[in-house]
């Protein structure tokens, strides 16, 4: 296994070798950075890609967040926010070059960016968009022999993803580990707990590990707010289901 491992990172490390982040994507974050950029402007570029701009109507309009009716890329990006649009457009690109056997992998990370907005928005915390971006970004590769959340920092770092990201991405398996953004970090190893106990979706083994005392501590939490997060989570995830299996029909049409 050992030998493996090193091949596995060795391939990491190679640069030239990581898949590429979408060009819309590379645009998006050129025009979010922009200060005299204009929702129009980003919606037109979201508009150009077909597909992206589809599943973007279909997120906005699902149960998962309540939105009904909304008809225009514009109108969409207001209400779900440009980091939501952006990681929909990366977690597409990365479904795309999956294959059918690990779709469990592709549907945790799914729950788990889900469950991260959850905990993000009953703890009333800032950037709630940018937590459950971090908790989709997980790049489970655990049934190749290697600690997903090591892989995911260095995936994170090598696609230029902000410290913010990187640290609850590379240490939600050791909250300790991370040193500027450690409450972000704990809501992403939250919700990666959570969801392997509801049994949505296969992170690479069934153990489910239990929350760490820092984690409860950093995040204030009580048993009767944890039973209210469980229970929106557990509602959230049945939209998710739906919705990663309209993902799937969607591939195997364009396929």
């Amino acid at each position: 296994m050992g030998d493996k491992r090193q091949e596995i990172l060795s391939i990491i490390k190679d640069t030239r070798s990581l898949p590429i982040l979408p060009g819309i994507i590379t645009k998006l974050n050129a025009l979010a950075q922009n200060s005299k950029s204009s929702i129009q402007e980003m919606a037109r570029l979201v508009s150009s890609d077909q597909v992206l701009s589809a599943r973007v109507l279909r997120l906005v309009n699902s149960p998962s967040y309540g939105f009904y009716r909304v008809s225009t890329i514009s109108n969409a990006m207001i209400l779900l926010g440009i980091d939501v649009v952006k990681c929909l457009a990366l977690s597409t690109s990365i479904f795309e070059i999956m294959e059918q056997n690990i779709m469990g992998l592709w549907e945790h990370s799914l729950g788990t960016g889900v469950a991260a907005n959850v905990i993000a928005c009953r703890l009333k915390l800032a950037e709630t968009e940018e937590i459950s971006t971090a908790g989709l970004n997980k790049a489970e590769l655990e049934l190749l022999g290697i600690d997903h959340s090591e892989v995911g920092g260095w995936l994170a770092n090598a696609w230029y993803l902000p410290e913010k990201l990187v640290e609850p991405i590379m240490y939600h398996h050791d909250v300790s580990k991370a040193k500027n953004h450690q409450v972000k970090t704990a809501v992403v190893h939250l919700a990666d707990v959570l969801v392997k106990a509801s049994g949505f979706g296969f992170s690479g083994d069934d153990l489910v590990p239990q929350i760490q005392p820092l984690a409860w501590q950093r995040l204030n939490l009580n048993e009767q707010l944890l039973e209210e997060i469980v229970e929106e989570i557990e509602d959230r995830l049945i939209d998710t289901k739906n919705f990663s299996m309209e993902l799937q029909e969607g591939n195997e049409t364009r396929t």
